[in-house]
């Protein structure tokens, strides 16, 4: 009731201030007025379509009236103890409600109408539905199969205790704080386990529709609430092209709360009939599968037709899945789909994992179980542990890490002598024949003899970004150049090895500081996500699973490249974009290329093409300056940012919500035959490509030449080493 009566007030000052909100809204109610703004600023509504609805809304939500109106809100909101969630103002306005009546459960869900929803396309969204309890801290889930009656799923459930600040997501799209839609959710460990569902409406348990359940990334912050992900526009889509989808976000215990793991934990875990201990916040997403195979169908789902995707390290948490007994013993999903994985290839085992959980928790003098369940959450979600996975014996399937990454020639000495893996780096050392300035084009990699398939694993759709190492430039450019050659040989201890490494990427103490940030973010991106990304690919395709590789160049409209998580933006479409109404002077139409001089067989022909596609300088002179903008200390290597348009924006979008629609549908999302990949950009350009195509636009040469002869541990050690930045080794 105070609710209703503080938004009623509020409609009274708004009306009676009509001269302060802009020209473009005057036509609009003072209720929709109300509705526009609490929406953009909570990110439940993402449906501008136009860059005239979006300075339109963005002028309304910053007129003075609007911002004193929504502060007055916050503040008797705050005061009332009312949380402020995207949906709560929806609730106090009486916004339409739907209802969905579960025959299985026996209970009634109160969702809402998606802010997305047209009479065309209607999209209902069911919000914060529990699928499984916590029942002490470091315990493992136990699925939720009894609800009341009636349950309330217009709000969004609480989250896993985390920092209170941007998501990894929104630190590197690039937008102003201004210019992100804020939400505010309940932290609570043991109330976290929450699901969120975006469904067409007017389905039923016959209707069958195909279900994708999204894994968020950012470590140890996020949700799966978070309006990034939100799955209206992509349901929306789905429909629109004849193929719905049912779309399911979920929360789960993130940061030391998922990933705590010792011996004394697995003796109390034990003592409470647990199998297993740690990779808490995996079996957390592990239950939520569970309850979407049980419960789905009553929402239009089909339980036998579910695609798993996730980003980073939700990515890597598939990748997990995927090798997991009980994916190989009892599968819960069809497919997967693996966006920039950020993988660590070596999960310690229980007794490593314990001297690490130690090492962590020292300052909070918490030894004991009981001692470590009594620290207050703001305490332990500060605590950073260098790992998400643990290998207990009982999660992973045995011989998993063989499986993904076969050692290097340098740990095999009973295949080869010791030195053959060291001669193949000398040789490349003494002839140069590595390089990592720029894309190196490679004969295409021979096709195996496809062996038999190995049960419980699914096809996969699979890709990375050209700028994966994003998240990490603010390390990289601390460093001096020769600190990381010192860092580099003291964790190589070998002479041979190092050089290998720093002659590849051209590091040398005398490299200048922004070459240098440059040429360390490429090998933390190959060592961190591509060449792993890469070694998952191989391994699947060793197990005869089907595969599909994309390579992801699109630049994100806010930074002009195409950094860690500018793929989700184009997928999701809720990021406002500051896009500009102008073509392209550069964009591709439709899926036309430049064609690559891949090898020496290229005609004159070929070259006959692309000089024709190629300005000359004046006509380059002749082009408006504002078409381009110019570099950060972020930019692409050095080169002018073709500016995202309207157009090149909707092309890549559509481009690539279509066929994560159709794999999801079980169908195939383009032609995989001899080694093709799909590429999203650069500049707009998205279709089929050939195989050389992917040694041109990654540093695969590099990889088998000087990676893989080093080994996954080694790399990784090394690139861990840089993403943390100069100081004390970690």
């Amino acid at each position: 009731m105070i609710g209703a009566c503080t938004v009623n007030i509020i409609l009274i000052l708004i009306t009676q201030n009509r001269s302060q909100i802009p020209s473009s809204a005057m036509s609009t109610t003072p209720s929709a007025l109300w509705m526009q703004c609490t929406h953009s600023h909570s990110g439940a509504g993402q449906g501008y379509k136009c860059k005239a609805q979006r300075q339109s809304a963005r002028a309304i939500r910053h007129s003075p009236i609007i911002l004193q109106s929504y502060f007055i809100f916050r503040v008797l909101l705050y005061h009332q103890n009312f949380p402020l969630l995207p949906t709560s103002t929806a609730m106090i306005l009486d916004r339409s409600h739907v209802i969905l009546h579960h025959t299985a459960l026996g209970t009634t869900f109160k969702g809402v109408d998606h802010p997305v929803s047209t009479p065309d396309v209607p999209i209902h969204q069911f919000r914060g539905i529990k699928y499984a309890n916590v029942p002490a801290r470091f315990r493992q889930s136990k699925l939720v199969t009894s609800y009341p009656s009636s349950v309330d799923a217009t709000r969004h459930g609480p989250i896993c205790p985390q920092p209170d600040q941007k998501s990894l997501e929104e630190d590197l799209i690039g937008l102003a704080d201004s210019d992100i839609p804020r939400q505010f959710f309940k932290q609570d460990e043991f109330e976290c386990l929450n699901l969120n569902i975006t469904c067409p409406a007017g389905h039923h348990s016959e209707s069958q529709l195909p279900v994708m359940v999204w894994i968020h990334g950012g470590g140890n912050r996020g949700c799966g609430s978070s309006w990034v992900y939100d799955g209206g526009a992509l349901v929306r889509k789905s429909v629109c092209i004849g193929k719905p989808i049912i779309m399911v976000t979920i929360n789960f215990r993130i940061g030391i709360f998922g990933a705590a793991a010792s011996l004394q934990l697995a003796d109390d875990n034990r003592a409470a009939g647990d199998e297993g201990v740690g990779n808490y916040g995996l079996r957390d997403q592990r239950q939520a599968l569970e309850w979407v195979n049980r419960h789905i169908a009553d929402f239009g789902g089909d339980p036998s037709n579910v695609t798993l995707f996730g980003h980073s390290s939700g990515a890597a948490d598939i990748v997990a899945h995927l090798y997991s007994n009980a994916n190989m013993t009892c599968p819960l999903f069809s497919r997967a789909i693996v966006q920039s994985a950020i993988i660590e290839h070596n999960p310690p085992e229980l007794h490593s994992a314990g001297w690490q959980l130690s090492r962590a928790l020292a300052p909070l003098h918490a030894s004991s179980v009981a001692q470590l369940r009594a620290v207050d959450p703001e305490s332990l979600f500060n605590v950073n542990l260098p790992f998400r996975a643990v290998d207990d014996g009982v999660f992973f399937r045995k011989g998993f890490r063989d499986l993904l990454f076969p050692p290097s020639e340098l740990e095999e000495p009973a295949r080869a002598p010791l030195d053959r893996g060291l001669n193949s780096l000398r040789s490349a050392i003494r002839k140069g024949k590595v390089r990592s300035r720029s894309p190196h084009p490679v004969g295409s990699r021979l096709a195996a003899a496809p062996p038999p398939p190995t049960p419980g694993l699914q096809p996969l759709l699979i890709g990375d970004c050209a700028c994966d190492s994003s998240p990490w430039s603010q390390p990289a450019q601390q460093w001096a150049a020769p600190a990381v050659v010192r860092r580099i040989r003291a964790i190589c201890q070998s002479i041979t090895k190092a050089s290998a490494l720093l002659n590849a990427y051209e590091i040398a103490p005398h490299v200048m500081s922004n070459d240098l940030t440059d040429r360390l973010l490429e090998l933390v991106e190959d060592a961190r996500i591509a060449w792993p990304t890469e070694c998952v690919v191989q391994a699947a395709q060793r197990s005869g699973r089907q595969v599909w590789r994309y390579v992801f160049d699109q630049e994100g409209p806010a930074r002009g490249m195409p950094h860690h998580a500018a793929d989700l933006i184009y997928l999701f479409d809720n990021v406002p974009l500051p896009l500009s109404a102008a073509s392209s002077p550069t964009a591709f139409d439709d899926d036309e290329s430049l064609p690559s001089l891949s090898s020496s067989r290229s005609t004159s022909a070929d070259v006959g093409e692309i000089l024709g596609k190629m300005c000359t300088v004046d006509e380059l002179e002749l082009m408006e300056v504002d078409k381009f903008s110019y570099g950060s200390d972020l930019s692409f290597r050095g080169w002018a940012q073709p500016v995202v348009d309207e157009l090149m924006y909707a092309h890549v979008r559509d481009a690539i919500q279509e066929r994560w629609i159709v794999f999801a549908q079980g169908e195939r999302p383009w032609d995989n035959s001899r080694g093709k990949v799909y590429v999203f950009g650069p500049e707009g350009e998205t279709g089929e490509r050939s195989e050389g195509i992917f040694g041109g636009r990654r540093r695969q040469k590099i990889w088998e030449s000087v990676l893989k002869p080093l080994g996954m541990a080694l790399v990784q050690k090394v690139a861990q080493e840089l993403s943390n930045g100069p100081g004390l080794a970690r």
